[in-house]
């Protein structure tokens, strides 16, 4: 997952097989000043996929071919984690409601308030962008962890648990030089100046259990 998509501007999907409503929606967003695409069909969406970026699906309930629960079905199960609000008419609604229950993010009844459909769609393209950036953050930590060897994965473990050089020798059995070594090599994989750094950078992040040294 790159930064540059996640750092994109969001990007809203209409999809409703009505132009009217299509249309309609898609001019809301643009006159905004928001990103947005608009799709005839759920299976022109699925078609597409994966979507890149932050952004959100307005998904209609009631379509030629596929239905929007349909659609949202095949969104999870490939994986896509965009956010969808649904748009029902109000004999759908429990429709949307189980949608709620099974992932959806909301749903919003036709005939929509303008400003109300907006602001929704962009304050869960909002979220998503923020969980993305959180996602690739946890994965960029996650890669420079791999890049540790055992050993060194062991002086950064005893690192946090506040060991001093000479006590980290001591356990592991080899010099203090050795172990000053891999401390500056931990410090410099990691980003981090010092062990204080490394403990917020690691604050919340489950490390693999302790292994054995090489």
């Amino acid at each position: 997952m790159s930064m540059a998509g996640i750092a994109a501007e969001p990007q809203i999907h209409v999809v409703d097989d009505e132009p009217a409503i299509r249309d309609a929606l898609s001019w809301l967003f643009a006159s905004r000043g928001v990103a947005v695409t608009g799709w005839p069909s759920g299976e022109a969406l699925l078609d597409a996929l994966p979507l890149a970026g932050p952004g959100c699906i307005i998904l209609d309930v009631r379509m030629e071919g596929l239905s929007g629960p349909e659609v949202f079905a095949r969104l999870q199960a490939a994986g896509a984690d965009m956010p969808v609000i649904f748009l029902t008419g109000h004999a759908e609604v429990p429709v949307a409601v189980q949608a709620l229950k099974d992932g959806a993010h909301d749903f919003v009844e036709k005939p929509f308030n303008d400003n109300q459909i907006v602001d929704r769609a962009l304050a869960a393209a909002a979220a998503h962008a923020r969980r993305l950036t959180e996602a690739a953050a946890r994965q960029a930590l996650s890669d420079r962890l791999a890049t540790l060897s055992e050993r060194e994965a062991e002086v950064m473990r005893l690192m946090l648990q506040g060991s001093l050089n000479k006590q980290m020798a001591d356990r592991l059995g080899i010099a203090m030089r050795t172990v000053e070594v891999h401390r500056g090599r931990v410090l410099m994989k990691m980003g981090v100046r010092n062990a204080v750094e490394l403990a917020a950078l690691l604050a919340g992040h489950a490390l693999d259990p302790p292994r054995a040294a090489g």
